[in-house]
């Protein structure tokens, strides 16, 4: 044990005749001593009677030396063996309770003293910072947390309605493009996105497919929103004062017979999303021009409905697809879909090998689609007797109704892998089961 250094040597009797019964706390939260009562005792047993404390290298096993004859203290306290341990013991506990049992000494590598003993000088522990983890960067979604889901358009539009049906009392954040709602959770500015794949009229939003080749997040889940189009315009204008209509172009199609109905001679604009067509209206005082949206739409950027329900068909459905960063543990207890992208390099007679393999095991598709290779559009095949003919490549989008924990989807999987170059599941997520009916509001 090192001896304390000469500016922190405190004088014990001058401490004990001081006039107040216990020793002065501001003495001790400058020179921050720390003992404990079998050392200090041991100390002044085995030490000259100076009167100060030191710290003697004395073997452990040397017998202790002869208490001194008790004699009166001038400040009323004895100075035999147990007297000077209850001295020690009030003056430790003084100690520790103001200064945390620690004592630093002036050395270059700022080693801190505990109980004698050397240690690194630690931060305090009430300092100390928390380790930073995952959920720092961004928090899990757990029940009754706030889930950050990121959507294409602006407030208003469907895609926001279909955010908060799959994932109620959610942060929605709007995205200017499809691009950036995939951006967003990779880089955990989002937690979950909901986008378009395709609609029951318009059919399927090519984009999006393109994008779930082209980035890693897995499908999670889909829901299925009812689309309810409404024809809006500034206050006070009417109908017959409109000449230009803007709208996305899949509402453009879905609206285009009832359009024609209300006599209305228009030019038809496309724009990014529905809900952003009516903030444009808005936005700029265009009291020539309408924009098909939501009811909703209308209500957040003042504007009045001029014509309700303009869809061609009132079954008109929107499949929003959720997507997120690790995929979910499929499951056989409740309805799943399956959604898998393929590449082959055989021709055409590999697709029906493909097919055959779930034909085979009873397992539904309840959708096929086609998309171009992009890294290799066009297969050059040769012939010595007719010459080089040219095909091209396609992808293939398959969704089928079974969970990857299903032993038919597996050895389903394991069969069309032998006949594809590429094959790789999107993800296995729980089907929207939510009871649908044609409706005239959302």
């Amino acid at each position: 044990m090192q001896s304390l250094a000469p500016s922190s040597t405190i004088n014990i009797k001058s401490i004990l005749r001081t006039p107040s019964p216990s020793p002065s706390p501001s003495l001790f939260r400058h020179h921050r001593l720390t003992f404990t009562v079998n050392s200090a005792a041991r100390r002044f047993d085995s030490a000259p009677n100076t009167g100060s404390i030191t710290n003697p290298a004395v073997p452990p096993s040397a017998p202790p030396p002869p208490a001194a004859p008790a004699t009166p203290a001038t400040g009323g306290v004895g100075k035999s063996r147990a007297d000077w341990q209850s001295s020690c013991a009030i003056l430790a506990s003084k100690v520790v309770s103001q200064q945390q049992n620690t004592e630093k000494t002036g050395g270059a590598d700022n080693i801190t003293v505990v109980n004698g003993h050397k240690t690194l000088d630690l931060v305090p522990v009430e300092k100390i910072p928390k380790p930073l983890t995952i959920t720092d960067l961004s928090p899990a979604p757990m029940h009754g947390s706030t889930l950050r889901v990121a959507y294409q358009g602006v407030p208003g539009a469907y895609s926001e309605a279909a955010a908060g049906k799959a994932y109620p009392d959610c942060e929605a954040i709007p995205c200017d493009q499809f691009e950036v709602a995939f951006q967003a959770v990779e880089l955990w500015i989002a937690d979950r996105a909901v986008l378009p794949v395709e609609n029951s009229l318009g059919g399927s939003i090519h984009r999006n497919y393109d994008l779930l080749l082209r980035h890693r997040l897995h499908i999670v889940g889909e829901v299925q929103l009812p689309v309810h189009h409404c024809l809006l315009a500034l206050p006070g204008v009417r109908k017959e004062f409109i000449n230009r209509v803007i709208s996305h172009p899949q509402a453009l199609a879905q609206c285009e017979l009832t359009l024609t109905k209300l006599g209305l001679t228009v030019t038809r604009e496309a724009v990014d999303d529905t809900a952003g067509a009516a903030e444009f209206v808005s936005a700029n005082k265009l009291r020539d021009t309408a924009a098909i949206a939501s009811a909703r739409a209308a209500e957040l950027y003042n504007l009045n409905i001029l014509a309700d329900g303009i869809q061609d068909d009132s079954s008109n459905i929107t499949r929003f697809v959720m997507l997120a960063r690790d995929p979910i543990i499929p499951r056989t207890d409740r309805p799943f879909k399956t959604s898998i992208v393929f590449a082959h390099d055989k021709g055409t007679s590999v697709l029906f090998k493909v097919l055959s393999a779930f034909a085979f095991r009873n397992i539904s598709l309840t959708k096929i689609e086609s998309r171009p290779h992009r890294n290799r559009p066009i297969r050059l095949v040769d012939d010595a007797n007719v010459g080089t003919a040219k095909h091209f490549e396609y992808m293939f989008y398959v969704d089928f109704e079974a969970s990857m924990a299903d032993v038919r989807a597996q050895n389903a999987l394991a069969e069309v892998q032998e006949f594809t170059s590429f094959l790789r599941v999107l993800g296995s997520y729980p089907m929207d089961m939510t009871p649908w009916s044609p409706s005239r509001g959302d």
